[in-house]
Protein backbone atom coordinates (compact mmCIF):
# COMPACT_ATOMS: atom_id res chain seq x y z
CA UNK A 1 0.00 0.00 0.00
CA UNK A 2 2.99 2.17 0.71
CA UNK A 3 4.35 2.04 -2.72
CA UNK A 4 0.98 2.47 -4.31
CA UNK A 5 0.73 6.21 -2.13
CA UNK A 6 3.92 7.06 -2.90
CA UNK A 7 3.33 6.34 -6.72
CA UNK A 8 -0.18 8.44 -6.85
CA UNK A 9 1.87 11.59 -4.94
CA UNK A 10 4.30 11.32 -7.03
CA UNK A 11 2.28 12.02 -9.55
CA UNK A 12 0.79 14.62 -8.76
CA UNK A 13 3.58 16.17 -7.50
CA UNK A 14 4.83 15.42 -11.07
CA UNK A 15 1.59 17.18 -12.12
CA UNK A 16 1.79 19.99 -10.00
CA UNK A 17 5.07 21.06 -11.38
CA UNK A 18 4.21 21.19 -14.79
CA UNK A 19 0.76 23.33 -14.46
CA UNK A 20 0.87 26.97 -13.70
CA UNK A 21 -2.33 26.63 -10.96
CA UNK A 22 -3.40 24.06 -8.00
CA UNK A 23 -6.93 23.23 -9.66
CA UNK A 24 -5.52 22.68 -13.33
CA UNK A 25 -2.78 20.19 -11.52
CA UNK A 26 -5.83 18.20 -10.11
CA UNK A 27 -7.79 17.88 -12.71
CA UNK A 28 -5.10 16.59 -14.79
CA UNK A 29 -2.65 15.16 -12.84
CA UNK A 30 -3.86 11.52 -12.45
CA UNK A 31 -4.25 11.47 -16.28
CA UNK A 32 -1.98 10.87 -19.60
CA UNK A 33 -0.81 8.34 -22.54
CA UNK A 34 -2.47 5.14 -22.11
CA UNK A 35 0.32 3.24 -22.59
CA UNK A 36 2.46 5.00 -20.61
CA UNK A 37 0.00 4.47 -17.85
CA UNK A 38 -0.36 0.95 -18.20
CA UNK A 39 3.02 0.44 -18.30
CA UNK A 40 3.83 1.67 -14.88
CA UNK A 41 0.78 -0.35 -13.63
CA UNK A 42 2.42 -3.37 -15.38
CA UNK A 43 5.71 -2.50 -13.86
CA UNK A 44 5.25 -1.02 -10.70
CA UNK A 45 2.18 -3.05 -9.41
CA UNK A 46 2.40 -6.28 -11.40
CA UNK A 47 -1.76 -5.43 -12.77
CA UNK A 48 -2.59 -6.47 -15.79
CA UNK A 49 -6.16 -5.87 -17.50
CA UNK A 50 -8.43 -8.06 -15.38
CA UNK A 51 -11.63 -6.69 -17.13
CA UNK A 52 -13.41 -3.84 -19.18
CA UNK A 53 -16.86 -2.39 -20.12
CA UNK A 54 -18.22 0.71 -21.78
CA UNK A 55 -19.85 3.64 -20.06
CA UNK A 56 -22.49 5.57 -21.88
CA UNK A 57 -20.42 8.70 -23.35
CA UNK A 58 -18.18 6.46 -24.96
CA UNK A 59 -15.18 5.90 -22.49
CA UNK A 60 -13.88 2.64 -21.99
CA UNK A 61 -13.35 1.29 -18.05
CA UNK A 62 -10.74 -0.89 -17.24
CA UNK A 63 -10.18 -2.69 -14.03
CA UNK A 64 -6.01 -3.79 -13.84
CA UNK A 65 -5.38 -5.82 -10.94
CA UNK A 66 -2.33 -8.04 -9.53
CA UNK A 67 -2.44 -12.01 -8.26
CA UNK A 68 -1.03 -10.25 -4.83
CA UNK A 69 -4.67 -8.17 -4.54
CA UNK A 70 -3.53 -4.69 -5.76
CA UNK A 71 -6.02 -3.17 -8.34
CA UNK A 72 -6.32 -0.13 -10.58
CA UNK A 73 -9.50 1.55 -12.38
CA UNK A 74 -8.21 3.25 -15.53
CA UNK A 75 -10.84 5.32 -18.11
CA UNK A 76 -10.04 5.59 -21.32
CA UNK A 77 -11.98 8.82 -22.70
CA UNK A 78 -12.77 8.68 -26.19
CA UNK A 79 -10.69 11.57 -27.28
CA UNK A 80 -7.67 9.12 -26.00
CA UNK A 81 -6.98 10.86 -22.88
CA UNK A 82 -6.35 7.72 -19.57
CA UNK A 83 -6.59 9.11 -16.17
CA UNK A 84 -6.73 6.61 -13.43
CA UNK A 85 -9.90 6.96 -11.09
CA UNK A 86 -9.76 4.68 -8.14
CA UNK A 87 -6.71 2.17 -6.60
CA UNK A 88 -6.70 -0.49 -3.85
CA UNK A 89 -5.98 -3.21 -2.22
CA UNK A 90 -7.27 -6.90 -1.71
CA UNK A 91 -8.93 -7.42 -5.01
CA UNK A 92 -10.70 -11.06 -5.03
CA UNK A 93 -12.46 -12.25 -7.99
CA UNK A 94 -16.42 -13.60 -6.75
CA UNK A 95 -17.18 -17.06 -7.73
CA UNK A 96 -19.59 -17.17 -10.79
CA UNK A 97 -23.26 -18.41 -10.48
CA UNK A 98 -24.98 -20.44 -12.53
CA UNK A 99 -28.51 -18.68 -13.49
CA UNK A 100 -30.63 -21.59 -13.14
CA UNK A 101 -33.75 -21.00 -14.95
CA UNK A 102 -33.02 -17.33 -15.50
CA UNK A 103 -32.31 -16.00 -19.19
CA UNK A 104 -30.54 -13.05 -20.12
Amino acid sequence: MKQRILFLAGTLLFGWSLLPSAAQAQAQALCGDRNELIEKLKGSFAEIPHSMGLASNGSMIEIFASPDGSWTIVMTQPDGVTCLMAAGENWEDLPQKKNVGTKI
